[in-house]
């Protein structure tokens, strides 16, 4: 099932910064994130000055979907913390950030006792790690569809959903996810770029071949 969920695009926008939104905590975030692309790569050197809209942005517009609130999640392949560190921050959602690269694992860990995020690190591969099931599973740029659903669903509980901010490849990948995966799915378009979008994903169960 696929519902391109137009209307809600409007709610994030005017929700995913509120009031409340601890911006000292993202702004130690951020500096540290710059201190540390000095010697890592984090992210692109271009995308440093425009940190907040192009990253850290793009993360916070997942908070007002995460309905109903999850008591914990799991983040697939966190990086740099988008979005699940982010995430964390602003909800107060306990999360699980799966990240291989060890020294991208360890500025996660930094960043987590500089801000007092509720997250454990897993520095591990995503089919390696060692985490209980969660309501909700979030990822951000990390492998097209099929492959990030598949890698998702044994970590996703069987009333739970997923969050994936997707580009312009989205329906694409969709059509090719759904020859293996049954699944309910709305698409959300982003604030942040104009050819992005956000996919809830839910009810997954695979295709069983025809006898």
């Amino acid at each position: 099932m696929f519902e391109n969920t137009g209307a809600l695009a409007f709610h994030v926008e005017r929700s995913s910064e509120p009031n409340d939104v601890p911006r000292e905590t993202l702004a130690r975030f951020a500096a540290l994130l710059l201190r540390w692309n000095c010697t890592i790569n984090l992210i692109a050197p271009n995308d440093e000055a425009a940190l907040w809209d192009r990253h850290i942005a793009d993360s916070l517009q997942l908070a007002p979907l995460m309905v109903p609130r999850p008591h914990r999640a799991i983040d697939l392949g966190s990086g740099a913390g988008f979005p699940g560190l982010v995430l964390a921050i602003t909800t107060g959602v306990p999360f699980d950030l799966i990240e291989a690269d060890k020294r991208k694992a360890a500025f996660l860990r930094e960043a987590a006792r500089v801000t007092g995020a509720p997250v454990r690190i897993h520095a591990t591969r995503i089919e390696a790690a060692r985490v209980q099931p969660a309501p909700l599973i979030t990822a951000r740029a990390l492998a097209p569809l099929p492959k990030l659903i598949a890698l998702a669903a044994p970590l996703l509980t069987s009333d739970g959903f997923c969050l994936f901010l997707k580009g312009g490849s989205a329906q694409a990948e969709l059509t090719q996810a759904m020859a293996g995966w049954h699944m309910q799915v709305q698409s959300i378009p982003s604030r942040t770029a104009p050819d992005a979008c956000i996919l809830r994903i839910s009810h997954l169960n695979r295709v069983t071949p025809a006898a």
